[in-house]
């Protein structure tokens, strides 16, 4: 096991400037993991052999599945999400019907009518609910997908619902997500079951991305539809990991608690927020003295 970091020790890394770092997902998702890609990076070369999977038990946004494909970080990316409406986009997206929903997001004329007239009907198909995930993922305030978010309504210099929706970008992105679809593997199901199916593999790498409402974080709830996890019951699990293993968790005393418990390594990192507030992360694993250098 590795040392245990201090509390006061200075945090390893400069904020990251997300400016930096390529955008590959097509989510604007709460709790993003855009500012820890260098780390990512740093980790996934850190191990022995290039991985021939990489698990991440709580997608999201999937911004490191992404980055560890396109940069050919692992051979095969295991993407796991348990929400219904996130999961109809990646497997919209990995799957035949992808140049569909790119096309469909350049030509929609995105007006606050068309838009809710778009967002009160019933889904035909799993392409269709892909549509409208993203839809109301780019127009609601914070990317929030969670029941009861409100749409955006001035937005960035008055433009409105308009503000975060950029179809060519967005339809980019997707394209290019399918030309590596071959080392995307998407399931959808409970992150806590993957990680007990992959936990006996040495050579499988698992990056675990909880929702953060440990220690009574509200932000977690207020942002995720799927947000209930027993905090415990996945170090417990973890501790059972027989490869690598890299955790990110909000800043609190009950997570570290966690760690210490289990003899896990952690490390404080800096980053900033959408609204540029400085906050501290906590980064777990077996060994993370790859982060202090």
């Amino acid at each position: 096991m590795g040392q245990l970091a201090m509390f006061d020790e200075p945090c390893p890394a400069e904020i990251v400037n997300v400016a930096s770092v390529p955008k590959r997902s097509p989510f604007r998702y709460p709790g993003g993991k855009t500012w820890l890609i260098p780390l990512i990076r740093r980790w996934l070369r850190s191990l022995d052999s290039k991985p021939r999977i990489l698990v991440e038990p709580f997608l999201g946004g999937g911004i490191v599945s992404l980055t560890a494909a396109f940069e050919r970080l692992a051979d095969t990316m295991i993407m796991v999400e348990i929400d219904d409406d996130v999961a109809a986009v990646w497997e919209t997206i990995t799957g035949p019907n992808n140049e569909g929903l790119a096309k469909r997001i350049l030509q929609f004329d995105l007006t606050p009518e068309n838009a809710e007239s778009e967002l009160n009907r019933e889904p035909v198909d799993r392409a269709d609910q892909a549509f409208q995930t993203l839809l109301r993922n780019r127009i609601s305030h914070g990317g929030i997908l969670a029941r009861g978010s409100g749409l955006i309504k001035n937005g960035e210099n008055g433009r409105g619902i308009k503000s975060r929706w950029y179809p060519r970008t967005l339809s980019q992105r997707i394209r290019d997500i399918c030309a590596i679809a071959d080392t995307l593997n998407f399931v959808q199901a409970d992150g806590m079951e993957v990680i007990v199916q992959h936990q006996h593999e040495p050579d499988v790498p698992l990056f675990v991305d909880p929702p953060y409402t440990a220690a009574g974080k509200r932000a977690g709830k207020r942002l995720y539809n799927h947000n209930e996890l027993d905090h415990p019951a996945l170090f417990r699990e973890m501790a059972l990991v027989k490869g690598d293993f890299l955790i990110t968790y909000d800043y609190a005393d009950a997570i570290i608690d966690l760690a210490k418990d289990r003899g896990f390594d952690f490390v404080p990192i800096a980053m900033k927020n959408t609204h540029h507030a400085r906050m501290t992360e906590l980064l777990i694993g077996r060994d993370l003295s790859w982060a202090r250098t």
